[in-house]
C-alpha cells in the first residue's frame, strides 16, 4: 500500500462477522491504524462507548445484524467517527441507504485493498478537517463567548446564566452598568452564543458622534445627502444584517435618531440619509447604558416607547466593588495576559498588593483593575507585583497590611486557600468582630457569614 497516513496512529474499528476477513484487514492496516475488531454490532458498540475512534469500517450484512443500524447509533456519540460500509451486493439501493444514514462512503466485496486504503485515507482527511473546524469554533466561542467574562461570585453566575438563557432569542437586550464593567464583552458573548454568530457583529459608540454623523453611521447615506457626502455609504444596520448591532451609551442619542431607531425596532426597516427607498433588515439590537434610562424617560429626554422596545430583556452588570471576591480571578487572568504582552515574567503579586486591591473601591471597575495590573506588571522588578508597583491611589487606599500572609501566586496557592487565610487574618486583626472584618476584606457581612459556613471556619 502506497498512501501516506499520519504518523500518530488514528483509531479504526473493523466490524466484520467473517473471522478470516476480519483478521486479514487487521494485518493490512495495523501499520497505519490502532485497529479494534468486532464481530457484531453489540461488540462494536461496547468498543465505541469506551474509545474515541476516528473511523469505522463496517460490513452491511453481519449474520443476523444489519450494519446500517450501527450508523444510526453513531450519531448519538459525542464525537462520532466517520463510517465506511462494506457490501457484497453493491446495489445502488444499498449504497443510497448507507449514505442517507450517514456513511462517509462504501466499498464492495471482494475488497480491493488499494481502493479501500484510498477510501480510508480520504475519510481520515475529512475527519481531520471536521475536527479542526470544530476545535476552531470552540476556540472562537471561548475567546468571544463567556471566556472573557470572569467571575465566580453569585451575582456574576446569575449574569452568566441569563446570557446563556437569552442569547439565542430575537429579543432586544438592554445592558446596564457603570463604565468599565464589561458591557461590550456581554454584547459579544450574546452574539457568539446565538445562531447569528456566523454573521456580522457591529459596535457603535453613540456618545462619540454628533447627531448627523450618528444617523449616517447607523443607517448609511446616499451620495450628496449632505455636505461632505462624496459617495454612498452602507450603514451599520445594513452591515449587520442577519447579525447583531451593539449600541453603546444609548442614552446619549438625540430625539430625531430615537424616532428612526424606534422604526427599525418596530418595522425592521431603514432608510439611508438622502434616500426614500425602504430597506428591510434583520438585526438583533443590543443596547447598553451607564445612565438611568427610566429617569431620562421621566425627564422627557428619552422616548418611553423606545425604552420599552429596547428593554425587552435587561441584564445588569454589578460594579467591581460589589463582587470583590472575583478580584483574585481577574488578577490572575490579567497577569498572564499582560505579562506576555509586555515581555515580563510576572507570576503573581504580594499579599500586601492583593490587600490593596481588595480595599480599593474601583470607580473605574474591571477596566481600571486591568490598567492597575498592567501598571504593576510593567514596574515589577521580580516575579511578583509589590504594593509599590501599583498606582499610588490604589495602594494608599488600603488601611490594613497583613504581612503574615504568604505571597499569592496562581501556581502555589489556589483561590479557596487564599480566601481562607485572608478571612482568618481579618478576623484575628478585628478580635472576632465580623462587621469590622468584612469591612477590611471589602465584602459585605452577609458574604463573610456565607464564606465562614462554606469554608467551615470556626469562630473564635
Amino acid at each position: 500500500m502506497s498512501a501516506e497516513f499520519p504518523a500518530n496512529l488514528p483509531g479504526l474499528l473493523i466490524v466484520e462477522d467473517e473471522k478470516n476477513t476480519r483478521d486479514g484487514l487487521r494485518r493490512a492496516f495495523a501499520d497505519h491504524f490502532e485497529v479494534y475488531l468486532a464481530p457484531d454490532i453489540a461488540s462494536a458498540w461496547n468498543i465505541l462507548q469506551a474509545e474515541t475512534l476516528d473511523l469505522v469500517l463496517c460490513d452491511i450484512k453481519l449474520g443476523g445484524d444489519n450494519g446500517l443500524d450501527l450508523l444510526t447509533r453513531l450519531r448519538t456519540l459525542p464525537k462520532p467517527p466517520l463510517c465506511v460500509m462494506m457490501t457484497a451486493y453493491g446495489s445502488v439501493e444499498t449504497a443510497i441507504e448507507a449514505m442517507r444514514k450517514g456513511a462517509y462512503d462504501y466499498v464492495t466485496k471482494p475488497l480491493n485493498l488499494d481502493e479501500l486504503e484510498m477510501t480510508l485515507l480520504r475519510a481520515l482527511k475529512s475527519k481531520r478537517v471536521e475536527t479542526e473546524n470544530r476545535d476552531l469554533k470552540q476556540a472562537l466561542q471561548q475567546k468571544f463567548g463567556l471566556e472573557n467574562l470572569i467571575g465566580s461570585s453569585a451575582v456574576m453566575r446569575q449574569v452568566f446564566d441569563k446570557i446563556q438563557q437569552v442569547a439565542n432569542s430575537r429579543a432586544s437586550i438592554l445592558i446596564e452598568g457603570e463604565s468599565g464593567t464589561g458591557k461590550e464583552l456581554v454584547a459579544k458573548a450574546l452574539h457568539q452564543l446565538s445562531s447569528r454568530r456566523e454573521n456580522h457583529f457591529s459596535a457603535v459608540h453613540c456618545a462619540a458622534l454628533s447627531p448627523q454623523l450618528l444617523e449616517s453611521e447607523l443607517f448609511g447615506h446616499e451620495k450628496g445627502a449632505f455636505t461632505g457626502a462624496m459617495e454612498k455609504r452602507i450603514g451599520r444596520f445594513e452591515e449587520a444584517n442577519h447579525g447583531s448591532i451593539f449600541l453603546d451609551e444609548i442614552g446619549e442619542i438625540d430625539p430625531s435618531t430615537q424616532v428612526k431607531l424606534l422604526r427599525v425596532l418596530g418595522e425592521r426597516t431603514i432608510q439611508r440619509v438622502g434616500s426614500n427607498q425602504t430597506l428591510s433588515v434583520d438585526v438583533r439590537v443590543i443596547a447598553a447604558t451607564n445612565r438611568h434610562l427610566e429617569k431620562l424617560v421621566e425627564e422627557g429626554k428619552f422616548r418611553d416607547d423606545l425604552f420599552f422596545r429596547l428593554n425587552v430583556i435587561r441584564i445588569v452588570l454589578p460594579p467591581l466593588r460589589e463582587r470583590k471576591e472575583d478580584i483574585p480571578l481577574l488578577v490572575d487572568s490579567f497577569i498572564k495576559i499582560l505579562s506576555k504582552e509586555n515581555g515580563k515574567r510576572v507570576v503573581g503579586l504580594s499579599a500586601e498588593a492583593l490587600q490593596s486591591l481588595l480595599h480599593y473601591r474601583w470607580p473605574g471597575n474591571v477596566r481600571e483593575l486591568r490598567m492597575a495590573i498592567e501598571h504593576g506588571v510593567v514596574l515589577a522588578k521580580g516575579e511578583k507585583i509589590g504594593v509599590q508597583d501599583l498606582p499610588e491611589r490604589v495602594f494608599t487606599a488600603a488601611p490594613v497590611n497583613l504581612k503574615s500572609l504568604s505571597n499569592f501566586t496562581p501556581e502555589s496557592l489556589n483561590l479557596e486557600e487564599m480566601e481562607k487565610k485572608m478571612i482568618v487574618l481579618a478576623l484575628r486583626s478585628s478580635q472576632g468582630n465580623k462587621t469590622e472584618a468584612a469591612t477590611k476584606l471589602g465584602i459585605s457581612r452577609r458574604t463573610l457569614h456565607r464564606k465562614l459556613n462554606d469554608y467551615k471556619i470556626e469562630e473564635s
